[in-house]
Order: C-alpha cells, then sequence, then structure tokens
C-alpha cells in the first residue's frame, strides 16, 4: 500500500499517514528505509544534546584556572545541576512527540541549545560572572539531557517489537557518545583560538592559554546543521498523534516504578559517573591530568548501550540486566581498593581501569533495560487493550503510545543519577575527606537492584513477558 499524503499545507514526505511497521511487507518495501533515515538523522541531534548537557563536567574543572574563585562543591553542583533540568523536563520531553511530531519537535528542541552554548561563552571570559548565572546556563544546558526522552519516544514510534533493542540502542548509544565527543573535543578546541576574531584568550598561572568559551561556541554550528537536517529530512507520524491525558494511565502501572529504579542504576550511574569522573580524580589524584582521559568512560559506556539493546535482542533484557548488575556490584567493591587512605597511597592505574568496567557495565545496562522496557510495556497493553475487545490494530497502537510514555519518564528517573552521583561525591569529600562513603552507598544499591531483577522478573515473570526475542 502507498503512503497517503497530509490533507492541508503539510507536505507529502513530512507526515506519514500510512505507517505499519509490524507488517513485515510494508516494512520490507516501505519503512525500513524510512525508519532507518529518520534514526540516523536523530543520533547525531541526540549526539549534540548530550554534548551541551555535559559541558558543566569539563568547564567546571577549568573555571578556577581561568580567574573565578568557587570552592569544589561549588564545581561539584556546577556539574551536578544540569542533570536536575534534563532529569525533570523529561517527563514533560516525554509526552511531545505525540502532540507535536518527532520532525517538528527535534529541530526545536535541538536549535534552543544554541542559547545555553552562546551564553556560558560569553560568562566564562568575565571573571565578575557570578556563580547564580552559571547555575542558571547549568539549568538550561540541561535542555539537552532532555532531548533523550523526546528522541527514544520518537524512535520506538518508527521500529517493529522485534528491532526495538537494537534501534533504540543505536539511537541512545550513539547520541549518549555525545558525552565522550564534547570531553574529547572540547580540550582541544580550548587550547586554539578557533573563536579568536570574536573573543579574548586566558592567561593562566603558567603561562599557557587558553580559550574556554570555545568549549560552548564550537557546538553552535553543529547544533544549527542538526536543526536543519531535522526539520528537512526527518518525518512526522500521524499513527503517533495521542493527547497528554491519553498517555497519563500508564503511570498507573507498577512496572513503570520498578523499571524506573532498575534504569536509575543503569544510565544513572553512566551519566552520574560522566559528570563527576574528572572532578573525582582530580581530588583524588591531583597530580594526573585527567582532562586527557576523561572522555574513555562515557566512550566505552555509550558504546556497550548500542551493545547491550542488541544483545538484548537476542538473549532477553532480563538475562543481560540480571548479569550486568551483579558486575556492576562486584566492581564498585573493587574500587575501595584503588583509592588513597587519608590523601595517601592510592593506585591510579587500577582506579581508571575499575572505573572504565563501571562505565561499561553502566552503558551496557541501560540498553538491557530500556530493551526490558519496551517488551514490558507492549506486552502488557496489547494483552489488556484485546481482553477490553479491542482489535489487532488499536491494541498495537495503544501499545505503542504507552510504550512510549514509559520510556519518556522512566528516561527522567534515571536522569537524576547525574545530579545524585556528583553531589555525593562532593558531599562525602566534604563530610570524610574521601569518597569512599558515596561508593558504598552505590554498592547496595546495585545489589538492590539486582535482588529486584531475580525477584520481580527472572524468578516470575520472564516466561510471561518473553523476553527473549530471535532474530529471524
Amino acid at each position: 500500500m502507498s503512503q497517503t499524503s497530509a490533507p492541508s499545507t503539510e507536505k507529502p514526505s513530512r507526515l506519514l499517514q500510512d505507517w505499519r511497521p509490524e507488517d513485515p511487507a510494508f516494512w520490507e518495501k516501505t519503512g525500513h528505509k524510512v525508519a532507518s533515515r529518520n534514526l540516523w538523522i536523530s543520533v547525531p541531534c541526540l549526539l549534540l544534546g548530550f554534548c551541551v548537557w555535559m559541558l558543566f563536567s569539563l568547564v567546571s574543572v577549568n573555571l578556577n584556572k581561568v580567574g573565578f574563585n568557587f570552592t569544589t562543591d561549588q564545581l561539584f553542583m556546577l556539574t551536578a545541576i544540569p542533570s536536575v533540568s534534563g532529569a525533570l523536563l523529561r517527563v514533560p520531553y516525554s509526552f511531545m512527540i505525540p502532540l507535536f511530531g518527532g520532525r517538528r519537535w527535534t529541530a526545536l528542541s535541538t536549535i534552543f541549545l544554541v542559547l545555553p552554548c552562546a551564553w556560558l561563552g560569553f560568562a566564562v571570559q568575565d571573571v565578575s560572572t557570578s556563580y547564580n548565572t552559571f547555575l542558571i546556563i547549568a539549568l538550561l544546558c540541561g535542555f539537552g539531557g532532555a532531548n533523550f526522552a523526546s528522541s527514544m519516544s520518537n524512535i520506538s514510534f518508527f521500529f517493529p517489537k522485534t528491532k526495538q533493542g537494537g534501534a533504540l540502542g543505536i539511537n541512545g548509544g550513539l547520541g549518549n557518545l555525545g558525552v565522550s565527543v564534547m570531553q574529547l573535543v572540547a580540550p582541544l578546541v580550548i587550547s586554539l583560538g578557533v573563536f579568536a576574531a570574536f573573543s579574548d584568550k586566558q592567561t593562566l598561572a603558567n603561562g599557557a592559554d587558553m580559550w574556554l568559551q570555545n568549549a560552548a561556541w564550537i557546538w553552535v554550528p553543529f547544533l544549527i546543521i542538526g536543526t536543519i537536517a531535522a526539520w528537512f529530512g526527518m518525518n512526522d507520524l500521524a499513527t503517533s498523534k495521542a493527547s497528554i491525558r491519553q498517555q497519563l494511565p500508564v503511570l498507573k502501572r507498577g512496572h513503570l516504578w520498578i523499571m524506573s529504579v532498575l534504569y536509575l542504576a543503569t544510565f544513572g550511574s553512566f551519566i552520574g559517573f560522566s559528570a563527576g569522573f574528572a572532578m573525582l580524580t582530580k581530588t583524588q589524584f591531583p597530580e594526573i591530568s585527567i582532562i586527557s582521559y576523561a572522555f574513555f568512560g562515557p566512550f566505552v559506556g555509550a558504546l556497550a548501550r548500542s551493545a547491550g539493546g542488541m544483545l538484548s535482542d537476542r538473549l532477553g533484557g532480563i538475562r543481560v540486566t540480571l548479569v550486568n548488575y551483579i558486575l556492576m556490584a562486584v566492581f564498585a567493591g573493587l574500587l575501595f581498593l584503588t583509592l588513597p587512605v587519608n590523601g595517601a597511597g592510592g593506585n591510579f592505574p587500577a582506579f581508571f581501569a575499575v572505573f572504565m568496567v563501571l562505565f561499561l557495565t553502566a552503558g551496557l545496562g541501560s540498553g538491557s533495560t530500556y530493551q526490558m522496557i519496551a517488551v514490558i510495556f507492549r506486552k502488557i497493553t496489547t494483552d489488556q487493550a484485546k481482553a477490553r475487545g479491542a482489535t489487532d490494530d488499536e491494541a498495537l497502537r495503544e501499545a505503542v503510545t504507552d510504550t512510549a510514555a514509559a520510556l519518556g519518564f522512566i528516561s527522567s528517573i534515571g536522569a537524576i543519577g547525574g545530579f545524585f552521583i556528583p553531589k555525593a561525591f562532593g558531599t562525602s569529600l566534604a563530610l570524610t575527606g574521601s569518597p569512599a562513603g558515596a561508593m558504598k552507598v552505590f554498592l547496595v544499591f546495585y545489589v538492590v537492584c539486582a535482588l529486584i531483577t531475580w525477584l520481580v522478573y527472572w524468578r516470575k515473570l520472564n516466561k510471561g513477558f518473553a523476553t527473549k526475542q530471535v532474530r529471524k
């Protein structure tokens, strides 16, 4: 069947009225190509969102070097604040795709990020800029993190359930790669006069030159390009339209809250470690120039997320998630052996290696838990809709809408980890001089999540949710 165009002002190529990804013939002839195009435009837009979201993980480390005088706890707070706004905004963002359409919202949410980037570039050049001003900019950077909820919701509409893990893993995993890209690119551009015609350099205490504003300004042209690509290259789906009232019932499902806790442990760890790792390393091993290595962790975690989604499609999200939590608990325990005691000792190579495994497991678990969410909510909603007498098409539409809303809402809970982890490190250091207290809390949390996964899903509901999906 051919796709029908919108009735009025919407161009036929922009709004797709006929979208049936679960129909094998439609998928092979039309769906796969269109879905892939939307996915591969979504990925760089989401990647740029993560670049902006995590800007303060690098900027905070350098603020005092260019003349500011903030305390360690204040700097940790600046790295944590974007995660607060990013997490809170993911709730409304998760409802935006059914209201506005994926193309429109991706373009609008991408171009908005030019504001915090431009403002931050000017703010770091004036040492009289207040701490409160940086807090406001940090909150605006959080909008980049909120893009994750709408982006993942949008991509979930395009792919059939047998492809959900892989598609969401690619979108989320490569989007998460923005953390690593930012931490790799920003240290390079702040040492170069890329925008020297529009700004002055800062001279450090050791006589070196720095252009800290470049860490923010470098993303502006790419954000504009991403906006144009989304507006002209992506599609809105008529079948994804739904009011907020139609999406809210998903909040009543107990599995939404259980999966929120599980996702907090995985994605929350990934984004929290990404935000706080550089500052933490600076406090524990001040002799190490961590800026040169900080991007490795987010890079490993982002790639692992894509692998986690695809691995879960083959082996089942429950199995992958359970094993992953066990590994997270083990390596969180090993981290204690690498830390300095009373400012002495410590083993940086071991500390770095253990943290890389924690990044890997956090990314892998983010992909596997997201696959669990997609499978569980489609299964529950479809069964309940059919029990009410709904047709197959009606049940599928309701299931897709519920799943998209659940993915967006759960992602907002997970993002809270980006605040609590850096803040926990800062508080633990302020109270005891060591991050060990914070790590004990994380270790217990990973053990609890392993028990929840085993008790609720592996032991009781594994067969009911049929999470093992073998690709054909």
